[in-house]
């Protein structure tokens, strides 16, 4: 169910709706919505203040039920911590936690007022984007493959609508579109292997593309990609009875003479290692090793949902990474695309073998302005930065600067790592041009040297989201990210 958003100008003490959010920061201080349920209710909160069942600690959630002076059936009181060091992540943080008690409650709606809160350097449109966003994060259920969920007939939370004027109309539209991305991708990511294969990423992008006079979609398969040269891509799919797929989206929503902008993602439909086959415990999470694929495919659709005057191409390299007797195998030599010969020193690094492919083909297909990569592609960015950054590499400083920006505005946060070309070395081989992996140390930046060399001449990034892409665990779900990373870096450059 997608959830709906809306503005409302409704005052929080007459809003006819099943719950109203209000916000109390530490020391019992009340925000103006809170103050004027408060007043209408007859000291009902502040009475709680006192008390000490409100505390006002950040993200802390309090509900009152039928309160007598106002018109909401219920009043749901989140506290926002100090007011001196509230900040943009807090912010982010107490709407997702509103959302979660909402989504507890036999409610079917909503009016959340936390969207008044004044964030140091945010405007109103900022507000209501971040907070439409968060509650549609913290709301998601995945059912496509849950057949015996409980359904108990109680109401569900189906729309919610948030206190803000005119102004912050563009962020609202701005959060539709990427909750619909950020969802796209999420869903993609979750469905199981034996569901989600390259053939079935194909099909979804083909669909899309249906419904959109703008876009087109093109799909090769492994003996169109056979006959112009995709010799790494290839011999990582080798092994699988799912044959790889290259899935072209082109977007043409900018003038015609216009370079476009592109985007690969790294899609991996599941990850054994191949012949360097992975330890069994976790292998299981590895159906989320086209996280990559699936963000750069929820940033498109955001884009095209925004209707962005932008030339945007999203590439996406499909393949399944298994062992079988036709499986390539360490000290294998692979003829890139690009004519580069690789030394093949383990198949559990296949990431990057089928990204450098799939990088000469955009760049030689479309000479984009600028070019990024997304991939959860190693392990020792998770090490790096944890579940928090992603990995940002680039030669460019002036598109590390965007992207970090961008990281910023949504809270979809990146750390830049060096290229340096110091870190070369670690990929030397005596038997190819250059080494799949570079060792066990700086792992992840051995990763975007290696694709560096692939994209000489390009204006190009990498982002490693092994950490991002999806939360850890038995019931860990994809988080959808880099899709409001990228959506507002498009954003910026459609001015």
């Amino acid at each position: 169910m997608t959830l709906q958003f809306s503005l409302d100008s409704a005052a929080p003490e007459t809003a006819d709706v099943p719950c109203v959010v209000v916000g109390v920061y530490e020391n019992g201080l009340l925000t103006s919505a809170a103050a004027r349920v408060d007043s209408a209710a007859g000291g009902a909160i502040k009475r709680q203040v006192e008390s000490g069942d409100i505390t006002g600690k950040a993200a802390s959630t309090t509900v009152l039920f039928a309160p007598e002076g106002i018109k909401a059936k219920r009043v749901l009181v989140v506290g926002l911590g100090s007011q001196k060091s509230f900040e943009a992540s807090r912010f982010q943080k107490v709407n997702m936690e509103a959302a979660r008690v909402l989504s507890r409650l036999p409610i079917d709606s909503a009016l959340s007022f936390l969207t008044e809160v004044d964030v140091p350097s945010r405007d109103t449109a900022w507000r209501v984007r971040t907070a439409a966003l968060a509650v549609d994060h913290a709301t998601y259920r995945y059912t496509a493959t849950v057949k015996l969920r409980e359904k108990n007939g109680q109401p569900e939370l189906s729309s919610i609508s948030f206190a803000g004027g005119d102004n912050a109309q563009t962020g609202l539209d701005q959060a539709r579109a990427i909750a619909q991305g950020v969802l796209f991708a999420r869903e993609l990511a979750n469905l199981p292997p034996n569901i989600c294969n390259p053939a079935y990423i194909a099909q979804k992008a083909s669909e899309f593309a249906d419904g959109e006079a703008q876009v087109s979609c093109k799909v090769l398969d492994h003996e169109e990609m056979a006959k112009l040269g995709f010799g790494s891509l290839l011999a990582v799919g080798r092994g699988s009875a799912n044959k790889p797929k290259l899935i072209v989206l082109e977007y043409k929503g900018g003038a015609e003479d216009e370079k476009p902008y592109a985007f690969v993602g790294k899609g991996i439909t599941f990850d054994t290692g191949g012949i360097s086959l992975k330890p069994g415990p976790g292998m299981e999470e590895m159906k989320f090793d086209m996280g990559g694929a699936a963000g750069v495919l929820g940033a498109f659709i955001s884009a095209v949902k925004m209707g962005l005057k932008i030339n945007l191409v999203c590439v996406v390299p499909a393949v399944e990474n298994m062992p079988d007797g036709d499986a390539y195998r360490p000290s294998d030599v692979l003829t890139s695309l690009s004519g580069i010969t690789i030394e093949v020193l383990n198949t559990d690094a296949e990431g990057r073998l089928i990204l450098c492919d799939a990088l000469t083909y955009t760049a030689q297909t479309f000479k984009p302005h600028t070019m990024i990569d997304a991939a959860t592609l190693t392990g020792a960015c998770v090490i790096a930065l944890g579940k928090y950054a992603s990995g940002l590499m680039s030669k460019h400083d002036d598109l590390a600067d965007e992207l970090l920006r961008a990281g910023e505005t949504t809270l979809d946060r990146a750390w830049r790592l060096p290229l340096w070309d110091d870190y070369h070395v670690q990929l030397e081989s005596g038997f190819a041009d250059i080494a799949n992996i570079g060792g066990k140390n700086a792992g992840a930046i051995t990763a975007g040297c290696f694709l560096s060399r692939f994209t000489e001449g390009q204006r190009w990034a990498h982002l490693d989201i092994a950490g991002t892409a999806w939360d850890e665990g038995r019931k860990g779900l994809a988080t959808g990210r880099p899709v409001p990373l990228l959506a507002q870096w498009l954003i910026d450059r459609a001015g």
